[in-house]
């Protein structure tokens, strides 16, 4: 199973988005039958049937072995990731955006979409996939503000300067600073 599955076709997003299908891919996050999902949802097999079939059909849950039970072959499955990312492709930019200068937020949701796709085309086969991910909060004075983007530039320019140069791994770093919400997590 696989960490993460970005949907970038209409049909993975349409058979995803069906309250039904959702609810049957949390119960196969563990390898289930069709019957054992349908009595966990208290929902027929065959109904639960009709909505792993199009869940397998779009790539979102895959067939992990099989069993016979009462003589009938029966499948069980297993959903094809811990979450799925929806591509921000899908729907596209709905009339023009802003300048997309650096301190729009145009700029960065076009950088947000950018790492989304970058970190959905990583081979997740691979032994080792080096990377970090720093989140932190920082409060500037709104005269300060220039100031604080100043140091940042240099500092990050600084960084692209001394590890920029042809030999190595490559790492793409996107840094993103934006306005805290007044959302309670």
């Amino acid at each position: 199973m696989r960490d993460v599955l970005y949907l970038d076709r209409l049909e993975q997003a349409e058979t995803l988005l069906k309250p039904q299908r959702v609810e049957v891919l949390r119960q196969l996050a563990e390898p289930h039958s069709c019957g054992e999902v349908a009595g966990q949802l208290a929902q027929t097999p065959q109904r639960v049937y009709y909505h792993v079939k199009r869940l397998v059909e779009a790539g979102l849950v895959t067939q992990v072995s099989e069993r016979k039970v009462r003589g009938v072959q029966e499948g069980v499955y297993q959903a094809a990731a811990r979450s799925y990312w929806l591509s921000p492709r899908l729907v596209g930019v709905l009339g023009p955006r802003r300048a997309q200068d650096e301190l729009s937020l145009g700029h960065l949701l076009t950088l947000v979409e950018e790492v989304q796709a970058d970190i959905a085309d990583l081979d997740r086969t691979a032994p080792e996939l080096p990377s970090i991910g720093v989140s932190g909060e920082i409060r500037v004075r709104p005269d300060q503000r220039q100031e604080f983007l100043d140091d940042l530039k240099t500092v990050l320019r600084d960084l692209f300067t001394r590890y920029g140069g042809a030999e190595g791994d490559a790492f793409k770093l996107a840094v993103a600073c934006y306005p805290k919400g007044d959302r309670d997590d």
